[in-house]
């Protein structure tokens, strides 16, 4: 079976066109991009100065990030990139605000850090030292060990869920969580951090639904 590729790379009359697929993890752009500059696509190394115009999707990157691309295809000699762009694709208005809803599988290790604007679910977990920062709600299908920060615009009215909550720490907007030794729990069930009067609570995911449909607990969607 051949291995999905995340990067397809096409020649236009401005040069070349690196088109991201936006749904695998960074990681893999990486090491693709490594891949294909390095080894499969010598043939690009030779010859006149050559723009490159990379797209990204509905990915959402960081500046560190973008860095880390430009690094890549910079440190080949004749590859010149002109532009570098995003297009975000959000979903229709729910309540009050729009969602954009991102899924990855993967891993965020030690010292990586996943960025979304919009809602994110994340299959798999977050080490210790890893951070996931999102403007929307954050999702996590596996164990939270590393920081999560939800709202990182401002908005209050998001959650943090998670199947295995030991995070060490949680940021909802501006508030950051208590001492992690005071609110962690040995319940097996998916759990979620949300904002209560400005404080941050914890409670089982199945509790989503009541809190999200009374205006007096929690301004949500």
């Amino acid at each position: 079976m051949t291995e999905k590729q995340h990067i397809m790379i096409k020649g236009v009359k401005e040069g070349l066109l690196f088109l991201l697929d936006d749904q695998c993890a960074f990681d893999a752009l990486v090491a693709e991009m490594k891949h294909k500059l390095e080894k499969t696509h010598q043939q690009l190394l030779t010859g006149p100065l050559v723009h490159i115009h990379v797209k990204l999707g509905s990915r959402i990157i960081t500046d560190e990030q973008k860095e880390q691309l430009s690094s890549i295809i910079g440190a080949q000699g004749n590859l010149m990139i002109q532009s570098m762009e995003s297009d975000p694709k959000t979903l229709p208005e729910t309540g009050n605000a729009a969602r954009n809803l991102q899924v990855i599988t993967s891993i965020v290790r030690s010292g990586q850090t996943l960025e979304h604007d919009g809602d994110l679910l994340l299959i798999g977990d977050v080490n210790p030292g890893g951070t996931i920062l999102c403007t929307g709600d954050i999702y996590v299908m596996g164990a939270l060990r590393g920081l999560a920060h939800a709202g990182i615009g401002g908005r209050e009215d998001v959650i943090i869920a998670t199947s295995l909550m030991r995070p060490t720490q949680l940021r909802i907007a501006d508030v950051v969580s208590r001492p992690p030794e005071e609110w962690l729990t040995l319940d097996s069930a998916m759990e979620f951090a949300y904002l209560n009067e400005g404080q941050m609570q914890i409670d089982k995911l199945s509790q989503l639904f009541r809190i999200r449909h009374n205006p007096i607990l929690f301004k949500g969607v």
